[in-house]
């Protein structure tokens, strides 16, 4: 693919390159394992919020609409999802472009303090409007949190390695936030059921059309709690090095670049030299979404990033967030469409593995193209195994699950290499932090013409989604292994 220029003048002084090329020639993790532990705590938050309202719908449902029942949930979950993603979208266009004028650290703290207001206020809700108010306080949050977190393990991650940590993170956070979200929504919001029908153990009760018990409240509760324990964490992290060398602050970013070179040194001796000084634009001035839509290379970039990810959570949240209810209104019971769902999202664990260990073998894009590949299939599966077959229908929805796990993180690292240091977290915003619209009108869209669609049209639906974003992707720049200013200068 032809290389691109940006038409970027007056690069930066030397001294703020030679930082840069400092850090570039730094091979391996250079901060202390704990961070990525730290990152991934307030990542498990976002996906456990993302996933817990999948099961545990029915529930909330039941208790908080008159007249809702378990096979009509599938209408009420459009809205609130809808706006959970417009809150994602305000979010990461509000709050996504303070990472770049006042630093990524300060406002990862935040972002995450506002979805665990949005959490701990879901959980005493007592009617459907304030449910969606709610639901819509923690998108907002989330979607610039996605935004910032994703930038930040970018910036600080080796280069030949940014899509390894950010699929780690993935795996940290993302894949275990939404296992708990999900498996506390199938043992407190479901009522038992002898396996393969439920959980023997599952703990709400049945009365009537309603399914009791408080276990919805305790879900938005615990979210809540971990909101709390990630925003305290997150004041041990440092200050990314590429945004001090962007606003001018060149001492503090050769301290945290030397603290990072002295900590590589003791895991590995001695470092290669620096590659060649890259021109690096500082400047204390705002950028903004000028340096985004007023550039025509990134301005192309960002479109592409973004028809992406319209496609990509269409298909993601039609599954992650309203995968039970559709499947009960495709005819599964309710413990049964839970427990595929539950069960099936271990197959993030397989998906986000090979993600992580894999991810800088080959091209981007061609991972991309595997996960869907892998998606479609199960797709395939999941809709020939129908009611007849649990197992089968059992396959189908792990091999989605894989595919997603796969997409996803792979995904994220490609978005931020598409954007300037200055403007990452605003590209990232305008690309995925819109992007998350598509979710909200797919969930809302195929909820009201499941019926039409039956389990063959929505799965090779979600496959299809997956397999144009993966052709999107094509139109874009290579990434890997490159460094994230010859990328984006």
């Amino acid at each position: 693919m032809a290389s691109e220029t940006s038409g970027i003048s007056q690069p930066a002084a030397s001294s703020g390159a030679a930082i840069i090329a400092r850090q570039d020639r730094i091979p391996v993790w250079s901060f202390p394992y704990l961070f990525l532990v730290i990152i991934g705590i307030g990542t498990l938050f976002t996906f456990y919020d993302i996933s817990d309202i999948n099961v545990s719908f029915i529930q909330t449902c039941t208790q908080i609409v008159a007249g809702c029942t378990p096979a009509s949930a599938a209408g009420y979950i459009g809205p609130p999802t809808l706006l959970n993603l417009i809150g994602y979208i305000v979010g990461a266009l509000v709050l996504a472009p303070f990472a770049d004028r006042f630093g990524r650290r300060n406002m990862l703290l935040i972002t995450l303090l506002l979805t665990g207001i949005g959490s701990i206020y879901t959980a005493f809700v007592g009617d459907y409007v304030n449910f969606i108010i709610a639901r819509t306080i923690t998108g907002i949050g989330i979607g610039a949190d996605l935004a910032i977190v994703n930038t930040y393990i970018s910036e600080v991650a080796p280069v030949g390695a940014r899509g390894r940590y950010i699929s780690l993170n993935f795996i940290v956070g993302g894949v275990i936030g939404s296992l708990l979200g999900i498996w506390l929504a199938l043992v407190l919001t479901t009522p038992a059921a002898p396996f393969p029908a439920g959980l023997p153990f599952a703990v709400a009760t049945v009365a009537g059309p309603v399914f009791e018990g408080p276990g919805w409240r305790i879900i938005y509760g615990i979210g809540a709690a971990l909101a709390i324990i990630g925003v305290l964490l997150r004041f041990e992290l440092p200050e990314s090095p590429r945004w001090l060398v962007s606003v001018g602050r060149l001492e503090e970013a050769d301290r945290t670049i030397t603290k990072m070179e002295q900590r590589a040194s003791v895991r590995i001796g001695e470092l290669p030299p620096p590659p060649p000084a890259l021109p690096v634009t500082t400047s204390v001035e705002r950028v903004g979404y000028g340096e985004i839509l007023g550039n025509p290379l990134y301005l192309r970039r960002v479109l592409i990033v973004l028809v992406l990810w319209l496609l990509v959570y269409a298909a993601t949240y039609s599954i992650v967030s309203g995968g039970t209810v559709i499947m009960v209104a495709l005819g599964y019971e309710p413990p049964v469409a839970g427990l595929l769902v539950a069960i099936g999202a271990l197959g993030q664990i397989p998906g986000g593995y090979l993600a992580t260990a894999f991810a800088e073998r080959i091209e981007r894009q061609i991972w991309m193209l595997i996960a869907a590949i892998i998606t479609l299939l199960g797709g395939i599966i999941t809709a020939a195994g129908g009611h007849s077959s649990f197992i089968v229908a059992l396959i189908g929805i792990f091999l989605i699950w894989v595919g997603i796990a796969i997409f996803i993180p792979i995904s994220y690292a490609w978005s931020t290499e598409n954007f300037p240091t200055r403007a990452r977290a605003v590209g990232f915003a305008l690309g995925d932090g819109v992007g998350h619209i598509g979710g909200g009108i797919a969930v809302l869209v195929v909820t009201l013409i499941i019926g039409s669609l039956g389990a063959w049209g929505f799965f090779i639906l979600l496959g299809a989604y997956y397999l144009v974003a993966s052709g999107v992707a094509r139109l874009g720049t290579i990434t890997r292994n490159r460094r994230l200013d010859e990328v984006s200068p």
